[in-house]
């Protein structure tokens, strides 16, 4: 029985491919050191799906993403790709890799390298792809977004939106199947967040889909699906924006969005 058929049986349901999530996060439970992170935390994120998560610093959201993307290994529960099940110890994290992209909020790009060669270096040495491939891909997405001009350029060299742009390519150059963003606008000036912003409005209209943490709760509204808001390391409440954002059901969710309009935020 494929892991599909097995997921689909135990939700007492047909295996209908179409139907089973890009990202499915089941009771998944984090600990540090003895604190709980991820609390029994459930969540999907469908094909095409933009799904945005808010809270406050430490409920869970960096620590989902990262999860996600088995840089942290989950202490219970289980995170599926496609139907399978990819915290299964017996799984190899790399290949799982290969098929999610994620962008961190400082950049991460090595200073020491061009923008290009930040960008194939993984399409190189991980996907052994050749050096004139990787290039010519990698150059076709830094003319979508605006900096094939860079190409030769070192990051110190580039502004902040410009880098984070570049770690968005980066993230984009081998076609990822799930896209994380961690809290990408927070390292960026407040002149800076529109054009990332920006990028990321038109990989929506592309029908990438995403999980993506951030404060900026009017990106939330503008780009999301789904809205969950984060509390203690469990999804308190999730919907569309226009619901969770505008009227919350949970009293604190109020709280918390009340907190950012009184810091002229929402």
């Amino acid at each position: 029985m494929s892991e599909l058929e097995r997921l689909a049986r135990l939700d007492g349901t047909e295996a209908d491919p179409a139907s089973v999530p890009v990202l499915r996060v089941r009771d998944v439970r984090k600990e540090f050191r003895g604190t709980v992170v991820l609390d029994g935390l459930d969540l999907d994120v469908p094909e095409h799906g933009v799904v945005v998560l808010i809270g406050a610093s430490g409920s869970g959201k960096s620590t989902l993403l990262r999860c996600a993307n088995l840089l942290e290994p989950i202490s219970d529960g289980s995170i599926h790709l496609d139907g399978e099940h990819i915290t299964d110890p017996r799984v190899d994290p790399d290949r799982v890799r290969r098929r999610i992209g994620m962008v961190f909020q400082s950049f991460n790009l090595f200073p020491h390298m061009s923008v290009l060669d930040n960008v194939t270096l993984a399409p190189r040495r991980v996907h052994r792809r050749d050096r004139a491939e990787a290039a010519e891909r990698a150059r076709e997405l830094l003319d979508r977004v605006g900096l094939l001009e860079k190409a030769d350029e070192y990051p110190d060299r580039l502004s902040g939106g410009q880098q984070q742009r570049v770690a968005i390519v980066r993230a984009l150059v081998n076609s990822p199947r799930l896209l994380l963003l961690d809290e990408v606008t927070s390292a960026l000036d407040p002149e800076l967040v529109g054009e990332v912003l920006d990028l990321v409005r038109g990989l929506r209209d592309e029908g990438m889909t995403m999980l993506l943490a951030t404060h900026e709760m009017g990106f939330a509204r503008k780009v999301a699906d789904t809205v969950c808001f984060l509390d203690g390391g469990r999804v308190l409440e999730q919907g569309p924006p226009e619901q969770v954002l505008g009227d919350p059901e949970q009293p604190r969710t109020r709280r918390f969005l009340q907190r950012i309009i009184d810091a002229g935020r929402l």
